[in-house]
């Protein structure tokens, strides 16, 4: 369990990545404010559990910042390395600590899921995000 709150904490950091406002509000001027609601992890061989990110040790709100193309958690920044606009959504990624992780925003409902994963672990959480 410690190993899954360490590797959770540091994953769920990175992955928590809001992305845009929804519809015509977002113009990339206003960082936006995630908060992870659910979250999901696996271990290969395992069955996946649902649990609270905060017993994964994910941060409650991650803030996004577009000038900068950061994710920004309690700890440190985070580069965003891609970032892709489509019709309806936007999908954000980059690399932390071992892990890939790929975000996807929902451009008209605001919801988003992000999934952090590396060879041994894959880890999903749901949230919405605002702009602040």
């Amino acid at each position: 369990m410690l190993k899954i709150v360490s590797v959770t904490a540091q994953t769920v950091f990175v992955c928590a990545t809001p992305s845009l406002v929804p519809g015509a509000d977002f113009d990339g001027s206003k960082p936006l404010l995630r908060a992870t609601i659910d979250a999901h992890f696996c271990d290969v061989g395992e069955v996946c559990y649902r649990t609270l990110p905060t017993i994964l040790g994910a941060p409650q709100f991650i803030r996004i910042n577009f000038a900068k193309k950061a994710v920004v958690g309690p700890q440190r920044p985070t580069e965003i390395q891609h970032m892709e606009p489509s019709d309806g959504h936007v999908l954000l990624q980059g690399t932390e600590l071992g892990y890939t992780w790929s975000v996807a925003l929902d451009t008209k409902t605001s919801a988003m899921s992000t999934t952090p994963v590396n060879r041994e672990d894959v880890f999903v959480l749901f949230g919405s995000y605002t702009p602040f």
